[in-house]
């Protein structure tokens, strides 16, 4: 299967990790996350979005949005429950994950290792939603192995994408001691690749 990827990217890490974790190959295509400018050509025809990740598996169908791609990957695998209800709590905690993390932990991300400059306002705003984001993780984590039924799935994969690099947006966890350990007990999951692999 082809991805088409940013090495930096939480949302393409996902795909990559899960990959990794189910002995999936892929061939990486990399984009530039700056100058867009050559993303109609060339992934124009696989996604209307423009974003990355894309990942075309082998009979050339082309799917997008990185929890869908994740989720695609782990049917019928132990990342995915089969149980209606607790494919419900992983959806909802990828959901929250799109609306609470990424926007705020990621974009945050960004701005520092890229050098975008920012209105304090707005650098301030994406702290704050950021760290409520944190807080509602901590709640969920609390008593908790992993997000869903205490078993590693999707749902651990979506929010470690960005919630492990949150010191790179300027986000401290050691408030956070759940966080702190769920990261460990995913890190420490058979076939973890970093970020950085």
């Amino acid at each position: 299967m082809l991805l088409y990827n940013n090495a930096l990217s939480g949302n393409c890490y996902k795909v990559r990790l899960l990959a990794a974790q189910l002995g999936v190959g892929l061939e990486l295509r990399d984009l530039d996350v700056l100058d867009r400018s050559d993303r109609p050509q060339v992934i124009g025809e696989l996604t209307p979005v423009l974003r990355v990740p894309v990942l075309v598996t082998d009979d050339g169908r082309a799917m997008f949005e990185s929890n869908a791609i994740i989720d695609y990957l782990a049917e019928g695998t132990e990342y995915l429950p089969a149980d209606r209800y607790e494919r419900q709590q992983v959806l909802a905690w990828q959901f929250f994950e799109q609306y609470e993390i990424e926007p705020n932990l990621a974009v945050a991300r960004f701005w520092r290792l890229f050098a975008v400059e920012q209105p304090p306002a707005a650098w301030a705003q994406k702290q704050d939603a950021g760290r409520r984001g944190l807080e509602a993780l901590e709640r969920g984590l609390q008593g908790h192995e992993f997000l869903v039924a205490d078993r590693y799935s999707v749902a651990d994969i979506s929010l470690y994408g960005y919630t492990h690099l949150a010191a790179e947006g300027g986000f401290d966890l050691s408030p956070y001691p759940a966080i702190r350990a769920w990261l460990e007990r995913v890190a420490a999951q058979p076939g973890h690749v970093a970020i950085s692999a």
